[in-house]
């Protein structure tokens, strides 16, 4: 205990007598004692000013220690409560523990039950101290987690204005080349860095900045997906199916890259001059999994058909499967062209 600052106790007790003594006893052992001589005056004490704990005796007339107890709790911000019970009651000791008192002592006679309460005392503040420790520090992780994660939203609104600026920029020079191949592949790039965009704005605008619901996610990038690919004369008609399922952010950009590239291949290549449908799905399969699937009705493929184009689309869908630890699988034996793959949830 600190001598300059002695722990103020407030002792309520019917019992004159009793009262005195305690008071000088424990006074002696190094506390400030406020003595009330029933739960009214206690509780009147209490509400008037600190201490830094209480002890209640039990049978007092009028109103009893369980009933003092009860109010006492109901203060703002109480302290530590210790009640004391006499030898045969320890059903009364265990409610008064679940009606919220710290700690209990029997009382017996003479000085030994004092330096019990006073050892009890001791006992009861230390395990205050740490309690208020334990939520000082809990309250503290909780600001610094609530600071952290609007950084990381902060950061990621501005990753993604970043990135739709650069895509803008692409596009701009897109639209500026004569040379249809050229433009072609610099549309590509445009897709790809709004499929990457997509997944901070995600982050952003969500509670949760190191995971990406996967429903919302890429129903915005096939929407969009949707709008770029139809034409009037060749519309593309784009269906989502996907479960809830939340992604942490690496894991999304690189689903939301293989779903670019797959959706892209399908709307260029499976219904030439013509209108066709593409259906993307994401489901659970089984705790841990999850199947992405990218099917059409069209012209199909060949079975290891050259890559068209580029190829640099191929090359991007496998090397975003390998980051999840998994690979494309195509099915050509059927009309159009199936694309699955399946990989863990992190």
């Amino acid at each position: 205990m600190n001598e300059t600052a002695p722990v103020k106790i407030l002792y309520i007790d019917d019992d004159a007598g009793l009262r005195r003594l305690a008071v000088r006893t424990l006074s002696r052992l190094g506390f400030a004692v406020t003595a009330a001589e029933g739960g009214a005056e206690g509780i009147a004490l209490a509400q008037a000013e600190p201490f830094d704990l209480i002890a209640i005796d039990h049978y007092m007339p009028g109103m009893d220690g369980l009933e003092t107890l009860k109010r006492l709790r109901a203060l703002p911000a109480p302290p530590p409560l210790v009640y004391v019970t006499g030898s045969e009651e320890g059903r009364i000791a265990v409610a008064a523990l679940k009606a919220g008192a710290a700690d209990y002592v029997v009382k017996t006679v003479g000085e030994d039950f004092f330096k019990l309460l006073a050892s009890t005392f001791e006992q009861v503040l230390a395990r205050s101290a740490l309690e208020r420790g334990k939520a000082a520090a809990e309250e503290q992780l909780r600001a610094s987690n609530a600071r952290l994660a609007a950084l990381l939203s902060e950061v990621n609104h501005r990753v993604a204005n970043s990135l739709q600026l650069v895509s803008a920029m692409v596009g701009m020079q897109a639209s500026a080349l004569a040379d249809a191949g050229a433009r072609s592949a610099l549309e590509d790039t445009q897709r790809r860095i709004t499929a990457i965009a997509q997944v901070h704005k995600r982050l952003y605008t969500a509670d949760d900045v190191e995971q990406v619901d996967m429903q919302e996610y890429l129903g915005a990038l096939v929407a969009e997906l949707g709008e770029t690919w139809s034409t009037k004369g060749a519309r593309r008609i784009l269906s989502l199916a996907a479960e809830p399922i939340r992604l942490p952010t690496d894991r999304a950009v690189s689903l939301g890259v293989i779903v670019t590239e797959l959706v892209s291949n399908a709307c260029k290549y499976a219904y030439p001059a013509m209108s066709g449908e593409v259906r993307v799905g994401l489901s659970r399969d089984g705790d841990g999994h999850f199947i992405l699937s990218v099917e059409d009705d069209g012209v199909g493929m060949k079975a290891d058909a050259a890559p068209r184009g580029t190829g640099l689309g191929t090359k991007l869908i496998r090397a975003m499967a390998q980051s999840l630890h998994s690979a494309v699988e195509y099915d050509a034996g059927r009309q159009g062209v199936r694309a699955t793959l399946r990989a863990t949830l992190a």
